[in-house]
């Protein structure tokens, strides 16, 4: 008959201490302050998560926002470089075909809201009247785009001493930005209306004129 393996854990009828209870036994209490700092960093961690999460959904919606048209970001005070000035010769359109924006930056009050007044009663079709940012040497400078060649022509023959600015817009709107020397508008029955080109520089002995 086999014998009973004999249970190695009692000897004599006293509990024999294992090697993992001994350690057990000796195993220092962690320090109460590593597990503050523990539980520090896991809160810290957290919340830059949080915040990189909030940058990121903050980004994705101001794009949104932007390619949607529903914000608009403002633009630096355009400057007028003048680039290559358009050739040839333009006809003089109806002026009720000429919708033009009249901005002041002569630094005279009232100067853009006279002026647009003027120009309503020669039927120009006036949009927007205020203010510009924009250092003018002429009198005044007509700033458009491609579309709006002729409607610039057509305006500067109703602006002496007036230069134009080619920008980059889509449409035949244009805008008149009205200088410091500005001095007024031309006499309506002596207002050229024969063909001609657009000027980009004033003429020599013009005020305002450089060379």
């Amino acid at each position: 008959m086999s014998r009973k393996p004999e249970d190695l854990s009692q000897y004599h009828g006293h509990h024999v201490v294992s090697g993992n209870e001994l350690r057990t036994q000796f195993e220092e209490e962690p320090d109460p302050r590593q597990r503050t700092s523990r539980i520090w960093r896991r809160i810290r961690h957290g919340i830059a998560i949080t915040l990189l999460v909030g940058i990121v959904v903050a980004g994705a919606g101001m794009a949104w926002a932007v390619l949607s048209g529903r914000l608009t970001l403002p633009q630096p005070a355009s400057q007028p470089t003048v680039a290559t000035c358009p050739a040839g010769n333009y006809d003089y359109l109806p002026t009720a075909k000429v919708t033009v924006n009249v901005l002041n930056a002569a630094g005279k009050e009232g100067l853009a809201t006279q002026i647009a007044g003027e120009l309503k009663a020669r039927s120009f079709a006036v949009k927007n009247v205020g203010n510009e940012r924009l250092s003018v040497s002429a009198g005044a400078v007509v700033r458009g785009g491609f579309a709006g060649e002729a409607a610039a022509f057509t305006l500067q023959r109703n602006v002496p001493g007036s230069i134009y600015v080619r920008d980059g817009r889509a449409d035949a709107s244009v805008d008149l930005v009205l200088g410091p020397s500005f001095k007024g508008l031309a006499d309506p029955k002596l207002v050229d209306q024969t063909p001609g080109p657009i000027l980009c520089t004033l003429p020599t002995g013009t005020p305002g004129a450089h060379g």
